[in-house]
């Protein structure tokens, strides 16, 4: 696989020449500057690129390989009258990318939250801190915090009294850091939602269910995915974080299920997947090296992380090391590295699949350092390293087609 970090952009405290160090060859950014739904100019893309490719000669050797992402705005996933006017402009923005050589589009299609989780430093008996999620404390929010009208029926009563008596022993700061835990907005921002207006942004989805979403995703997909394959990039979806409803939200990209029906709403390569390992790994149901050997084909892009299912509650998870959660990386790197050997005797041009090492955890000396919460370096550099010592092993024992 090509290996890759993802980069934030110049405010990222993790440098071009940290990657660089890291022995990538690929980066993964986008233009965050740029308010969502807004067209990325040529010359905005260009110069990104010249930051990454040619801006220094100490970072000529890294190529900006993944936009991760080109956010899908709102009213297309709403359904709303507007959003041909936004897909439009998601067009042009793809136009746009090929024209300047960027061939990989990540996006996902998660309503109002991009992922979720209530604890950002979960500390380890080691020291390292990593990224939580626990199903009471985000109740506890969503009951007691937000006060979410119906929430109520989304918990059982236990679940719902324990969040309660946890909630009166919680301080006013303790609160705040929960709220401001779950309203974070994008990954790499620091700015989260606002409690004051949050629960209007769940009201614009009262009447969207699952259908309604699902048919709002794949309007949207049929109307760009083959505009991308005639400029010749690859768009890949990411699934759901966590992959379960939330707050009364739908979640439609969280199972192998989910993602062949996706596939087949618009049956052509350009229409893909972002092969998020911590995502589907956190469902026990979902079959990784499985769903690899069936929709490898539409694989793009692959984020290898993984999590740990807690057993007093399975739906709490956290990050753990990339080789020992609930996700068999090998297995999963072995089916990896077949998809890639079946592509290069089908003679693909893209038959090496860009992969980075995801949510690392904070470790030694990025303990003193504000980084975006798990994209400190040290602990991807870790991962990285894990990684690439077992993609070698693998490759050197797997037989060729």
């Amino acid at each position: 696989m090509i290996q890759t970090m993802r980069w934030f952009g110049p405010n990222d405290p993790v440098s071009l020449m940290d990657i660089r160090q890291a022995g990538c060859s690929g980066v993964v950014t986008a233009l965050h500057q740029m308010p969502v739904g807004e067209v990325w100019t040529r010359e905005a893309i260009r110069e990104r690129i010249s930051l990454i490719e040619v801006g220094n000669e100490r970072y000529t050797s890294l190529k900006w390989l993944v936009v991760e992402s080109l956010p899908v705005h709102e009213h297309i996933k709403k359904g709303l009258p507007a959003r041909d006017e936004y897909i439009e402009k998601y067009k042009t923005s793809l136009r746009n990318l090929a024209a300047e050589g960027i061939k990989t589009v990540c996006y996902n299609f998660m309503p109002v939250l991009d992922w979720s989780r209530t604890d950002l430093t979960y500390t380890f008996p080691e020291g390292h801190k990593t990224l939580r999620f626990v199903w009471e404390d985000f109740a506890l929010f969503d009951l007691y915090i937000l006060q979410r009208p119906g929430a109520e029926a989304d918990y059982d009563q236990q679940v719902q009294e324990s969040g309660r008596k946890k909630l009166q022993s919680m301080s006013p700061v303790e609160i705040q850091l929960l709220t401001n835990t779950v309203l974070l907005g994008l990954p790499g921002s620091e700015e989260a939602f606002e409690l004051a207006n949050f629960q209007e942004l769940l009201n614009a989805y009262a009447e969207i269910g699952d259908q309604e979403l699902r048919e709002n995703l794949y309007y949207f997909i049929r109307q760009v995915a083959p505009v991308a394959q005639e400029a010749g990039i690859n768009l890949c979806i990411h699934p759901d974080d966590p992959p379960r409803a939330l707050l009364g939200l739908p979640r439609v990209v969280s199972t192998e299920a989910d993602l062949a029906q996706l596939m087949n709403a618009c049956d052509i390569r350009a229409n893909g997947i972002t092969f998020c390992t911590g995502s589907l790994g956190v469902r026990a149901d979902n079959d990784l090296p499985g769903i690899i050997r069936r929709l490898g084909d539409r694989i793009h892009f692959v984020h290898l992380r993984t999590t740990k299912r807690e057993a007093e509650d399975n739906r709490n998870f956290h990050e753990a090391p990339h080789l020992n959660g609930d996700v068999d990386m090998y297995e999963v790197v072995k089916a990896l590295h077949q998809e890639e050997l079946r592509r290069r005797a089908a003679h693909y041009t893209d038959n090496l699949l860009p992969m980075r090492p995801d949510h690392g955890f904070q470790m030694l000396d990025d303990l003193h350092k504000k980084t975006y919460p798990g994209y400190s370096m040290i602990g991807r550099l870790k991962a990285l390293a894990e990684l690439r010592g077992l993609e070698m092993s693998i490759a050197r024992s797997v037989q060729e087609y």
